[in-house]
Parts: C-alpha cells; structure tokens; sequence
C-alpha cells in the first residue's frame, strides 16, 4: 500500500491506531465464531440463552458453547436487518464500518440487494472480500478501504445503511452527515450501538475500561439523537437491547474465548451505566 492511498483514507492519527489495531487483530472470539458457518461478525449477541451447552461431555463443551455464541450474534444481525425496512434486490445498502464482512454477507443472502462494505482495515476489506469471492456473491457484494466518513460514493444512491457497533470509532455530527449525503429521500437507517447513559452522569468506570480495551469513545445516549436530528434522520424506533444482551455477556465469561473485558461489560449494563441500543431512522 503506497502511504498516499493509506492517507486518502486515514485522516488523523487516531484512525490510523485505530486501523493499526484491527489490521493486527486475530481475537479466537472473532474467528472461531465465524469457523462455524463462514459468517464472520464483529459484535455481540442478544437473545436467550442455551445454558445446556455448558453440560454434557467436556471434551465438546467449547465447540458447543462457540456455536452458541455465534447463533446469538447472528440473531443480533438479524435482528437489525428487520429494521432496514423493505428492500429489492436492485436496491443498494451500505455496511458502513464492516469489519470481516458478517453483516454484509447475511444481508445480501436475505434481500438480493448489492451490497457495499467499508472499512479503514485493509486486512478486514481482504478477509471479507475473499469470504464473497468464496460464496460467488462478489459481483453483489463488494467490501471497499474507504473511510465510513467520507466514502466518496454517490449521492442518494443506497435505499439504506447502518453501523453495527462501529460508531464509537467516529464523531456522529461527521458520521450522520454522511449517511443523510448518502441515503435516498425516505430510505433507512439503523445503528446497534453501546452508548453511555446520561441519567447516570459522566461515562463510568466500566465505560471507561471499554473504551481502552477497544480504543474507542462511546458516545452517550443523548448525543445519538441530537446528531440525527441535525442531519435529517428521523428515528422511526428505538429498542433497549440491554437485557437482551447480559446473557449473551454472561455465557461469553464462562467460555474460554473470553477477552477479560466481560466483567466490564456486565458491570456497566448491570449497574445502569452503559446502554445497548437498536436506533432505526429515515432520511427525510
């Protein structure tokens, strides 16, 4: 890569450490979880529980606890996708912060529509485009380096987009902006996010440990709807997912895929700090 392809799209220092960070990450809990289907995902799971993986013989313990992980990620993805509103196969929708290409993947398999990727990790565009190439989908489904704030695509051209936990990397009034440049009149976005709650007053502790673990800045709950509001995005629904998402949490903390950052995550969603939302919006 010649540095000025790289600074085209890595505009500040920050997401070059960013990029720096997920072009090195190999996480087990990214990876065995996609062994299981090919459907790789970078984020968490809601849902109940199946916590009779954990008994039975110990020699398969791990395969089934994996297995459940990934199907309550997938529930996750497509618990977004039914938020996207109706799509056609000749609509174009946008994954934008893609990571290894899940979303996009499972997105084109349910709509038929073309889909375009982006991300600032060019090891995570490689990963994601040979899992297309791999499925015969990639004259639909296309993963790009380009960065989600400035993706120099046309104007208007998606029916719809959204962020699967991938907005804390940005500023949201940059973010949005974009989006709303993007979006048809009347199309559709959707974000699952972990935002910090501002009824509990400055981000906490947890909140703080996560941002380091991932370097990231979660961005509290208020900030999400003044930033649509400014730039034409019309929340349609917003769904709590925090409950949903504590046993997900909590089976991860006993698998040995776990990260060390779970008793993080369980400490800020119990405690009323830290808030997993599904935010659905239109472009108007």
């Amino acid at each position: 890569m010649s540095s000025n392809h790289g600074s085209a799209v890595l505009t500040s220092l920050y997401q070059h450490s960013v990029a720096d960070y997920w072009n090195a990450e190999r996480n087990p809990v990214n990876l065995r979880l996609g062994e299981v289907d090919g459907i790789y995902h970078h984020h968490y799971g809601v849902g109940v529980v199946d916590w009779t993986v954990l008994d039975g013989p110990e020699d398969t313990r791990e395969e089934r606890t994996i297995a459940e992980l990934h199907r309550l990620e997938t529930a996750q993805a497509d618990l977004l996708m039914n938020h996207l509103g109706p799509l056609r196969p000749s609509d174009r929708v946008l994954d934008a912060g893609c990571g290894r290409g899940g979303s996009s993947l499972m997105a084109h398999q349910r709509f038929g529509c073309r889909v375009d990727g982006v991300s600032i990790s060019e090891s995570q565009v490689a990963f994601a485009t040979e899992q297309a190439e791999r499925r015969g989908v990639d004259d639909k489904v296309s993963f790009h380096f380009k960065n989600m704030l400035d993706t120099g695509f046309e104007t208007g051209a998606y029916q719809a987009a959204w962020n699967n936990e991938s907005t804390m990397y940005v500023e949201l009034s940059l973010l949005f902006a974009e989006h709303a440049r993007l979006l048809k009149r009347g199309g559709r976005y959707v974000c699952v996010t972990g935002c910090y709650n501002d009824a509990y007053g400055l981000p906490s502790r947890a909140v703080s440990e996560i941002n380091a673990h991932y370097i990231c800045d979660i961005h509290p709950r208020s900030t999400y709807f003044r930033e649509l509001a400014a730039n034409r995005l019309v929340p349609v629904s917003v769904v709590d997912l925090t409950a949903s998402t504590i046993p997900y949490w909590e089976l991860r903390a006993k698998s040995s895929l776990a990260t060390g950052i779970e008793s993080a995550f369980l400490d800020a969603y119990k405690g009323g700090s830290f808030q997993y939302l599904l935010i659905a919006a239109d472009r108007v």
